[in-house]
């Protein structure tokens, strides 16, 4: 469903910009403040711009206040984050659907995810952020600490310490073999113990990516390790 707030119009000749934010709450709200604020010392009009965001239905019945301040929503499913505000085919279809010439990448959410740009390409949507490239290299945690050691900056003893080799893609992005990565993942209890002590306890146990606050834990304790790890696991699927 797309509906109108129920205090603003739908574009008319006047307004022929048209955006779509995928994330709900303070992002939302401090997002469409910048916008408004742009768009009158832009245009003369805070109003210029069209801006449409999704809305789950728990959103909707707090009436959430993003959802008040943006000019018409669209609804769309509950539960966790994957079939909502991380789910990149839904946002490209809720994009296509609203007619928006661009989505804003905000953060959190779908914001990191190199398929998100690259999709919205396909469909002649600009996406308001990175490429899908440089989200490769930065927005995971294990490719990002792989640059900044081939840039020699100091980092923090971890699964990937000494790895710093990188390559520049055909656009010029820096970017990490798979090869390459894979020395740095840990994909086992087993391996993940020998890291750790390798790296000396304490340790941090935390998901490379998707996590969105979640699948952390610091362990202080050899017996303490397989718990945890299993733990972080469970919490990030995949």
């Amino acid at each position: 469903m797309i509906a109108n707030n129920g205090r603003y119009h739908l574009p008319s000749a006047g307004r022929s910009i048209s955006l779509l934010f995928f994330y709900p709450g303070i992002a939302a709200v401090k997002e469409i403040r910048s916008v408004r604020q742009w768009s009158y010392e832009t245009f003369g009009a805070e109003r210029a711009v069209e801006l449409t965001v999704m809305a789950t239905p728990e959103d909707l019945k707090v009436n959430a206040e993003y959802i008040r301040m943006a000019d018409r929503y669209v609804e769309v499913p509950g539960g966790s984050n994957n079939n909502n505000y991380a789910n990149v085919d839904l946002i490209v279809d809720v994009a296509e659907r609203a007619g928006v010439h661009a989505v804003w990448a905000g953060w959190g959410h779908a914001s990191e995810n190199p398929k998100l740009p690259e999709t919205l390409a396909k469909h002649k949507i600009v996406f308001i952020g990175p490429p899908g490239n440089a989200m490769r290299s930065l927005g995971d945690k294990i490719s990002s600490t792989i640059v900044a050691q081939s840039a020699n900056v100091p980092t923090m003893p971890w699964s990937g310490t000494g790895i710093s080799d990188t390559v520049l893609s055909d656009q010029g992005y820096v970017v990490v073999a798979d090869d390459v990565y894979r020395k740095a993942c840990v994909t086992s209890v087993e391996e993940g113990l020998e890291r750790a002590q390798q790296i000396g306890f304490p340790v941090m146990i935390k998901a490379s990516e998707g996590g969105g606050g979640k699948g952390i834990r610091r362990v202080d304790a050899v017996e303490q390790f397989k718990l945890a790890y299993n733990a972080v696991i469970g919490e990030i699927p995949g």
